[in-house]
């Protein structure tokens, strides 16, 4: 079936969106907007405001957050999520899958996931990376989510190479911490967690994070389950503050297949998601 149907209405929804915006419109249909936004969304992740801090995000969220849509990713729905990466990669994961192949092929044999879900990297990367038998996949996340990777773990995980830990902290003197769409979700940067650990990680993988060419800031995401505040942070600023903490950049790669727009603030707008290796 050819898809042109749907690239045009796809074409008509974006003409309607943008003039919709136009400054003669925007005082009427914002309204509007902030009413759809509190709605479960269907077709793809939406975005709404622009805030200085987490703080001002999440209650922001809040007022707008609903019984279907709360503002929390801490929930049952959120570990049924991803279940489609657990056998296959998306195009965007192949750096980190070479990155992270290398490490492990030199040595590496401590994982840590921060935001890792229920294991999606662990399950999908291995059938790209010869996971040694010695390896050690630790995952942080929420604990619903969480929950759910354990009881995934106990049928789908033979190897019992997958564990998960209710502290960050965990990372301390880990080979290597990987965190692949999951940054954007904190209430504290990388930096910032690193800081506090004795003991750095030897390297950091992250991918799918979207970066601002010159702004840091916050906007609320509706992934359809919950309402949440959501971290775009100045690139450059995220490689000065890592490399004050002893890093060295690897290597940069930007996924062209995500991108971010936030309604009536064309200034914020991100146009990829970006992906880095660092090593001490």
């Amino acid at each position: 079936m050819s898809s042109q149907p749907y690239s045009f209405r796809n074409q008509i929804a974006g003409f309607a969106r943008d003039a919709s915006e136009l400054p003669g419109l925007s005082v009427l249909t914002r309204p509007i907007r902030r009413s759809l936004f509190r709605r479960p969304y269907r077709a793809d992740n939406d975005y709404y405001g622009v805030y200085r801090t987490f703080d001002e995000a999440q209650a922001a969220a809040r007022a707008l957050s609903s019984q279907s849509l709360p503002a929390t990713y801490d929930i049952e729905a959120a570990g049924r999520l991803y279940r489609s990466h657990l056998k296959r990669i998306r195009v965007s994961d192949y750096p980190l899958v070479y990155w992270l192949s290398r490490l492990i092929g030199g040595g590496c044999r401590s994982v840590f996931d921060l935001g890792g879900h229920i294991g999606v990297s662990y399950y999908g990367f291995r059938h790209y990376i010869d996971y040694p038998q010695d390896l050690d996949w630790c995952v942080h996340d929420v604990p619903a989510v969480m929950a759910a990777g354990r009881k995934w773990a106990a049928e789908h995980d033979n190897a019992r190479q997958l564990r998960f830990s209710d502290a960050r902290e965990s990372a301390d003197g880990c080979d290597v911490l990987v965190s692949t769409g999951a940054l954007q979700y904190l209430d504290y940067t990388l930096p910032e967690l690193l800081q506090r650990l004795a003991r750095k990680p030897r390297h950091v993988l992250v991918n799918l994070t979207p970066m601002h060419p010159s702004r840091s800031f916050f906007t609320l995401q509706n992934l359809s389950i919950a309402i949440c505040p959501y971290r775009v942070t100045a690139a450059p600023e995220f490689i000065h503050e890592m490399e004050a903490l002893g890093y060295r950049l690897a290597d940069h790669w930007q996924s062209l297949e995500r991108t971010l727009r936030v309604p009536y603030a064309p200034q914020y707008a991100v146009d990829s998601y970006h992906g880095f290796s660092f090593s001490l």
